[in-house]
């Protein structure tokens, strides 16, 4: 594995694992597990549990606790549900860093995605991220990929975007990819471009999930709505779940209509993690 910084990509790596282990406590354990036995059951003192969980998200393990319920997608949609016509309308704009980060970018012509990466070079390496090992990819242009191997093996992973982009020539290259993956996960400075690679439908959609502010959530049937197309939620929901980018290009905001968390292409787990992880950051930082 490569990281921006060995002592930040220990931390990060622990405290996913952690929350990990501790979203299968909470489920089993139900609404009445306290605290102390919730640490208990890490193997850690209350003290520490308390330490490491407000330092990877800002608030204590108990509120935390709170946004890794089931029902929290539901409170989500109720309270935080994102307009996304207003969105489009004034600016890919929101309160959250990934948002500041990820206004530059553009995508391949029709043309280019139909040669199915052919005279393209892509480079890759693998990171630590808040949600486990992370693979890059991306061009000269940008990142265009970036998937999760925190619960499938990692040559899944690799296998899963390789064959986006059948015809493409790809180079391990992590040194070249870092600066932008700093800057992504909010460990450097400056922007991480992105450079979106797919079909026309696709990038529609894709373009629409970067105006969901962070911390905030909408509906393939809003996404269907606003891109012009309200009957094709179904195809909206592939779209989605075929994200090259994801956490960048936030498809982990997007919730069945019922409030439902519907599926992730890495996981549910990850999913829950990073919308539990983006609520508590908004709620402690107010922004």
């Amino acid at each position: 594995m490569t990281a921006a910084d060995p002592r930040l990509a220990e931390d990060t790596a622990y405290h996913y694992r952690m929350i990990a282990r501790a979203l299968a406590e909470i489920d089993a354990g139900g609404p009445g597990l306290t605290l102390d036995a919730l640490a208990d059951r890490m193997g850690m003192s209350t003290a520490h549990f308390q330490r490491v969980f407000s330092h990877w998200v800002g608030v204590s393990p108990k509120r935390y606790q709170q946004y890794l319920t089931l029902d929290h997608a539901k409170r989500l949609l109720a309270d935080r549900h994102s307009v996304l016509e207003t969105s489009l309308a004034t600016g890919l704009s929101g309160g959250g860093r990934l948002h500041d980060l990820f206004l530059r970018w553009e995508a391949m012509t029709p043309g280019e995605y139909a040669r199915a990466g052919a005279g393209l070079t892509i480079l890759w390496g693998w990171f630590e991220s808040p949600f486990g090992p992370a693979l890059v990819m991306g061009t000269e242009r940008g990142i265009c990929g970036m998937g999760f191997a925190a619960e499938q093996p990692e040559a899944q992973v690799m296998q899963d975007l390789r064959s986006r982009w059948p015809k493409a020539e790809f180079i391990e290259n992590p040194a070249a990819l870092r600066p932008w993956v700093q800057a992504a996960l909010g460990a450097g400075e400056g922007a991480a471009p992105l450079y979106l690679i797919g079909a026309p439908f696709q990038i529609k959609v894709w373009e629409a999930l970067l105006s969901i502010p962070s911390g905030h959530v909408t509906t393939y049937s809003d996404i269907a709505r606003v891109i012009g197309h309200p009957a094709a939620v179904r195809a909206v929901g592939t779209a989605v779940g075929r994200n090259p980018v994801s956490l960048l290009i936030p498809c982990h905001r997007a919730l069945r209509k019922s409030g439902g968390l519907g599926g992730y292409h890495w996981g549910l787990p990850v999913k829950r993690a990073m919308l539990a992880w983006e609520s508590a950051r908004l709620d402690a930082t107010g922004t």
